[in-house]
């Protein structure tokens, strides 16, 4: 731990970050050394001054996104410090922040928490990636504006924003990566007449197995994705109001990995998706509602989501597992503009309805019912070079679970948590802002970790539940600082965080049913790391980056499970030209990623990892016609000296599979 400490202080002491926050998308102004006083976030307290926000967050804006390489939204914010994945396969990605993940993140995609059965270690996130404008996360605990179960952070989607007032837009974008010859294309139409807004889009993406130069295709990681949104809206003097209409269908293969005594994989290598695979249906409606009362907006928000999951193992028309999630969200929210004094309030009430049901011949957890409701309130206020905020939240949960003879018995049960926050920034010179956080959170365990008794052949274990689980809360602390100067930008933060009665899954030593059993078990958990990241630019033109992150996980006995490796990486990036008339915002880009070995794991259920280098570079241009963007074209490669390695959060590590290998992305970009 003191080699990584020690690089977290040269760091912090020599160079630079740039956290991933750039300036706000745009087609005229090239990238350019940005205040963090320039950048606005959701934050806990409703928009704000991202240097004014004590709690550590990361923004990931449009043009970020749109220039990265991925396969999935989660994939795409993971360069973010302090953010990992779970990953299974390219299709399946589950965010980690600073070391904690599954129920203990929060996903919000067009106003409301996405659920989408998430405690599953093979169940994606059900957001197409196109439809995100920007990403901001939440690191730390955030339940008192979001509920239980962001004991870890919170992961804001913010939508592509309408054009302005009387403009039409539309556009189409494509890719295509050569590891797993994914193609994808999304195609778009927006306006903004007379106050009568409207967004339509159809996205489609499918990808055939990923490889490497050790196990070359991997059956069983190919997949297909579809997406439609439509948004329609009026923007009137007494505010706003909204309908978001959208679907997602996601069939992922399911990889076996090596077939037992040959050390050959088997299986289809094209890019059908066969037997066995996923098939996931989402379906969304969000009314969502602002109107201006006094000197604030009083917002009024209902959603409705059912997830849809299958498993076909031995048909392709009958399913063995099916789960259909049905979700109402709701939140009434009354936020006040800034009153004199300095003083920003939020208050309000939210919370969701589910019910689960089993469809399937095979079930895993029972079929259940539950009920939240949250109350809360939130103040920020600024005293000279102090902003103070913080807030209180009361949150119940209600479950009752279903009776399944021979498999599950019925039970209710009653969650209560009391949370809170309360931070600090201070600006004693224009350029530096010193900021603390304490914050406390809450998480009520889920049905999986309550319930589950059964053979899940997607993560290939019997796993067995524990109805006397407690909730999970948390303490954690936060210290960190900005400084921004005219040729150097950093950002280090540094955490700690106590967690009580922590939910993990353990391998017992048993065999049921031909498959190592599982069961969740409980126990206080200390987290603690630190995250630096810097950019210097000596000239205008040039940029030197570096990032560092660390996260360590202890139990009262052993170490945590599902702790990421600790990161450091460097980027070097050559701005050619932000104002040519043909060629504009080109840029060539040159980084090394490396990770540490992780030594760190819950012994009998992981193994260590090695540690691993990969090299990345990457080029960007616009393509200028009058003066105006007619087409934008990226050139990402990854991993380019094709290592073979494997990364400590990769699902496959445990049927003997590595990550993927070289891998070249082409996006195109067309605004009509």
């Amino acid at each position: 731990m003191k080699k990584h400490v020690f690089i977290a202080v040269v760091l912090s002491a020599i160079v630079c970050t740039s956290t991933s926050i750039k300036a706000q998308d745009s087609t005229d102004i090239f990238y350019k050394h940005l205040r963090l006083d320039e950048v606005t976030v959701t934050g806990l307290t409703g928009t704000s001054l991202l240097s004014q926000t004590p709690s550590a967050i990361s923004v990931a804006d449009a043009r970020t996104l749109r220039e990265s390489s991925s396969t999935n939204i989660i994939d795409a914010i993971t360069e973010l410090p302090g953010v990992n994945q779970v990953t299974t396969g390219s299709g399946i990605s589950k965010p980690v922040i600073r070391g904690m993940g599954y129920n203990r993140v929060i996903l919000m995609a067009d106003g409301i928490r996405q659920e989408g059965q998430q405690w599953g270690d093979e169940h994606g996130i059900e957001v197409d990636a196109a439809t995100v404008g920007s990403a901001e996360v939440l690191k730390g605990p955030a339940s008192i504006m979001y509920g239980s179960d962001a004991l870890a952070g919170v992961i804001l989607l913010n939508p592509n924003p309408f054009p302005e007032p009387d403009q039409l837009a539309a556009g189409v974008s494509s890719e295509y990566q050569t590891n797993n010859g994914l193609a994808a294309y999304s195609v778009y139409q927006a306006g903004n007449k007379n106050g009568t807004v409207w967004d339509v889009r159809f996205s489609d993406k499918y990808a055939h197995a990923i490889r490497n130069a050790a196990d070359g295709l991997i059956p069983g990681t190919q997949f297909r994705e579809r997406a439609a949104s439509g948004k329609v809206g009026l923007n009137r003097d007494w505010g706003f109001s909204r309908l978001t209409l959208g679907y997602y269908h996601l069939t992922p293969g399911m990889t076996e990995g090596y077939e037992e005594g040959s050390g050959e994989l088997e299986g289809p290598t094209g890019y059908a998706v066969e037997l066995p695979f996923q098939q996931v249906h989402h379906y969304k409606a969000v009314l969502d509602n602002s109107v201006i009362i006094g000197p604030g907006s009083l917002k009024a928000l209902v959603g409705m989501q059912q997830n849809r999951r299958q498993e076909f193992e031995e048909e392709a028309d009958e399913a063995e597992l099916d789960f259909k999630l049905n979700t109402v969200n709701y939140e009434l929210r009354y936020l006040t503009d800034e009153l004199p004094g300095g003083w920003k309030i939020s208050t309000g009430v939210g919370g969701m309805y589910q019910q689960s049901d089993n469809l399937g011949e095979e079930v895993l957890i029972p079929a259940y019912e539950l009920f939240d409701l949250g109350v809360y309130g939130t103040t920020s206020m600024s005293i000279d070079e102090f902003t103070f905020s913080g807030g209180l939240r009361i949150d119940t949960r209600h479950l009752e679970s279903r009776f399944l003879e021979g498999r599950f018995d019925a039970f209710t049960r009653d969650y209560t948590g009391i949370t809170g926050s309360i931070g600090v920034v201070c600006t004693p010179w224009e350029f530096i802002n010193v900021k603390a956080n304490l914050a406390r959170g809450f998480r009520a365990p889920n049905l999986s970790e309550l319930a589950s008794n059964g053979v899940h052949e997607g993560t290939v274990r019997y796993e067995r539940g524990n109805s006397n689980l407690k909730p999970e809360f948390s303490l954690q602390g936060d210290l960190g600082v900005d400084l921004n100067l005219e040729h150097v930008a950093l950002t280090a933060a540094a955490f700690m965080n106590n967690v009580e009665n922590y939910i993990y899954s353990a391998r017992t030593g048993a065999v049921v049913d031909e498959h190592d059993e599982y069961l969740f078990k409980a126990t206080n958990a200390l987290l603690y790391g630190a995250e630096v990241s810097a950019d210097f630019h000596p000239v205008h033109a040039l940029h030197l980056g570096a990032e560092y992150a660390y996260v360590r996980g202890t139990f009262q006995s052993s170490d945590m499970p599902l702790i990421p490796a600790p990161k450091l990486g460097f980027d070097v990036k050559w701005e050619i030209t932000h104002s040519g008339r043909t060629f504009n915002n080109c840029y060539l880009s040159v980084g090394v990623d490396h990770r540490f070995r992780q030594d760190h794991f819950l012994e009998g259920t992981e193994t260590a990892t090695p540690a691993y280098t990969l090299l990345g570079a990457s080029a960007h241009t616009d393509i200028m016609s009058n003066g105006k963007r007619v087409a934008s074209l990226s050139l990402v490669g990854e991993n380019l000296t094709d290592k073979v390695y494997v990364d400590h959060l990769n699902r496959l590590k445990y049927v003997g599979l590595r990550n993927p290998g070289r891998n070249v992305t082409l996006k195109l970009e067309i605004p009509l």
